[in-house]
């Protein structure tokens, strides 16, 4: 991962796939074009359907580390809002 977006959620109400959706559409404005990665905390691991998530002691409780693993298949793009 070349660059990427550092995402802090600690709602405890929402779910980590959801908080993910958010982060990786915050991605997307902010860089062009979809996350495929997200590094976690090994204990906050879990499955989402369009982004590999994989578990990292480095990374804090509650924090998602976004970007792309030009190595992985494109996923799906997403589209830009236009205002």
């Amino acid at each position: 991962m070349r660059e990427g977006l550092l995402w802090f959620d600690p709602d405890k109400r929402r779910g980590p796939a959801e908080k993910l959706d958010d982060a990786a559409a915050r991605y997307f404005e902010r860089f062009g074009r979809a996350a495929n990665l997200c590094h976690v905390n090994s204990a906050e691991v879990f499955s989402h359907p369009s982004i590999k998530v994989v578990p990292d002691p480095a990374v804090l409780k509650g924090h998602f580390w976004l970007g792309r693993d030009e190595e992985q298949p494109a996923g799906q793009r997403r589209r830009r809002k236009i205002a």
